[in-house]
């Protein structure tokens, strides 16, 4: 194995320092990973650093062979990586993932071309426009251009010598008012033309364009006292200013710009989505699902994501606001980060569709395949706080106190990310007197883990301290003790800004609000705490109780404890007969509790 790294080293340290793009290949010569390079040595000689991620480690122990094509420019090598992975198809490689087939408008190529919608892009001739993700949108866009504009619906095929020899009659479409009549003629072909050009300016997102027009013909037409005509055009503007209110206007300042954002969840799944904004409004929005192969850098999987959306719908605009700015430049293109204003609030509107469509996925995969959104869950985990394997045993500890009294402690296990209430445990603590936290935690975690040492038991691969760095450090000095320090990974969850510790970390961890993580681990924590809580006040509260009856000379507090797990409440006891306290105490005790209550009434 290392002699295959070592021959395939050899082979990087000889690559041109050129921009181009790179191939392993396994012992079939398969494929398995295509990359682009700004330059090709010094990015393929990168992999073979010690500190790789464990999907990249695979990928090369697989790989016998690296080819590489050298390219003019950084940005055909991307256009060239794009390719390939969509041709081969490489094991290691990001593969983009559409939810499903997106519906398009196609502009048929033929006579008096006819507008229609259709899931299937072809390469016949005819003009699309798309993809749409809402059917519903893009069906409500379709009635809008029939209500203004009647265009042919039929599939008849035309030709002017058939139109010129009366071969077709009108059909119902024509006498509805939804058709002129072109194939028999009452319409021309350039005033069909100005029509579909004007409906397709509404396709384009060009609505301003056409309400000016139309405008100008309204008042054209009432000027010639035409009033019926310029009614006709008053209420395409109508329809079209309906429209056009739906739409999400930002600025009208802001024109023909493209929105790219990113959301990375883990080192496996990634969300994108894309925005065209026309005069102000979004006319189109587009959110897909990545899976990701070996670590990808994300400014790498931007430039993918640009120059894939521009393969799948033609010429990006000049101007595209991104998160960050992408690895490669590409020509006549303008990339924007924005810190504030508008074009930052389109930045917001893209992620925030991204993370929709990510929810919707995962309810979806929770819903329909609850192992595959486990294994998910764990994986986040896993990458987010760097651990060596999934965390499917996970225990939290928290202590409960109010001035020193009663001190106890709770743990909670999740086991694949759920509570596992029956493994639930609480603790006395036996050792610490006063209200110290860290003695306690420190007592507790060592009997924990001593007597599952002792018992054989399974250990977790996660422990979580409620707590910060003091807390944190007497729980490792209870590992250290028993010999686990190292072998399970712990840290401390401070409530105040979910900041999460590592031992001999001083810098906190601060995870995303809605990362997956933080809400498992915000979740084990509060449960802990609610646990630990709920013992703590029954605790006081028998001890209340209890000491109450120990005040009856002969009743110890056995004798108190047993009565309450029995009878549960005082006033139980003083309404039991001697019978029944007899058989819980016996005869002797019983007597005395009778003497006592009837004595203080």
């Amino acid at each position: 194995m290392k002699s295959e790294l070592d021959k395939l080293k050899k082979q990087a340290e000889i690559l041109p320092n050129l921009p181009g793009v790179y191939r392993f290949l396994d012992e079939s010569q398969t494929v398995i990973y295509v990359g682009k390079a700004k330059d090709l040595r010094k990015r393929v000689v990168s992999y073979f650093r010690s500190n790789g991620d464990v999907k990249t480690q695979i990928m090369l122990r697989r790989a016998v062979d690296v080819k590489h094509l050298v390219t003019q420019t950084e940005a055909d090598a991307l256009l060239l990586e794009n390719n390939l992975i969509k041709k081969l198809q490489p094991r290691y490689n990001v593969l983009l993932k559409d939810d499903k087939t997106f519906p398009w408008v196609c502009i048929k190529n033929e006579m008096f071309p006819r507008i229609t919608l259709t899931r299937r892009k072809q390469n016949d001739g005819s003009r699309y426009f798309g993809p749409y993700t809402s059917i519903g949108t893009l069906k409500i866009l379709l009635d809008l251009i029939r209500q203004i504009y009647p265009l042919r619906t039929c599939r008849l095929h035309f030709s002017t010598e058939a139109i010129l020899r009366k071969k077709y009659k009108v059909c119902l479409e024509y006498h509805l008012g939804n058709c002129k009549g072109v194939c028999v003629g009452e319409q021309s072909d350039d005033e069909y033309a100005e029509m579909l050009k004007q409906a397709i300016e509404i396709i384009k997102g060009n609505i301003g364009d056409v309400v000016k027009l139309l405008k100008m013909k309204m008042n054209d037409a009432a000027e010639k006292l035409k009033f019926e005509e310029a009614q006709l055009y008053k209420d395409q503007l109508v329809r079209l200013e309906n429209y056009q209110a739906k739409s999400i206007i930002v600025n009208p300042s802001i024109n023909n710009v493209d929105v790219v954002s990113l959301i990375t969840d883990s080192d496996s799944m990634a969300y994108a989505n894309f925005m065209r904004v026309v005069k102000g409004s979004v006319v189109q929005i587009y959110t897909f699902e990545i899976k990701l192969g070996i670590a990808e850098e994300k400014e790498n999987l931007l430039s993918m994501i640009i120059i894939e959306m521009e393969q799948r719908i033609g010429s990006l605009s000049h101007e595209i606001i991104v998160p960050f700015m992408p690895d490669t430049e590409l020509k006549d293109k303008l990339f924007t980060v924005p810190q504030r204003g508008d074009r930052f609030k389109l930045l917001e509107l893209s992620e925030k569709n991204a993370r929709a469509y990510r929810n919707e996925r995962l309810i979806h995969m929770k819903r329909t395949d609850p192992e595959k959104h486990t294994e998910w869950i764990l994986n986040s985990i896993k990458t987010d706080l760097q651990l060596n394997e999934l965390p499917r045993r996970i225990e939290c500890f928290d202590n409960s106190n109010i001035q020193g009294t009663n001190p106890v402690a709770a743990c909670v296990v999740f086991l694949d990310a759920r509570p596992s209430k029956k493994e639930y445990r609480h603790f006395n603590v036996k050792t610490v007197e006063g209200p110290d936290d860290f003695a306690s935690m420190e007592e507790i975690v060592y009997r924990r883990y001593k007597r599952r040492l002792d018992e054989e038991q399974e250990l977790p691969q996660l422990i979580v301290i409620d707590g910060g760095k003091g807390q944190l450090h007497a729980a490792v000095n209870s590992l250290e003790k028993l010999g686990l320090y190292g072998k399970i990974p712990i840290l401390g969850l401070a409530k105040r800004l979910e900041e999460i510790y590592f031992p001999n970390d001083s810098v906190p961890l601060y995870l995303n609000k809605n990362s997956e993580t933080l809400k498992i681990l915000m979740h084990i924590r509060d449960e802990a705490h609610r646990f630990g809580i709920s013992f703590h006040r029954n605790k006081r509260s028998m001890k209340f109780i209890v000491s109450e009856l120990t005040t009856i000379k002969g009743i110890g507090s056995l004798t108190a404890q047993k009565l309450m797990r029995e009878l549960k409440t005082i006033s139980a006891i003083k309404e039991a007969s001697e019978e029944i306290i007899a058989k819980i105490v016996g005869k002797h005790q019983a007597k005395l509790i009778i003497n006592h209550f009837e004595n203080t009434k």
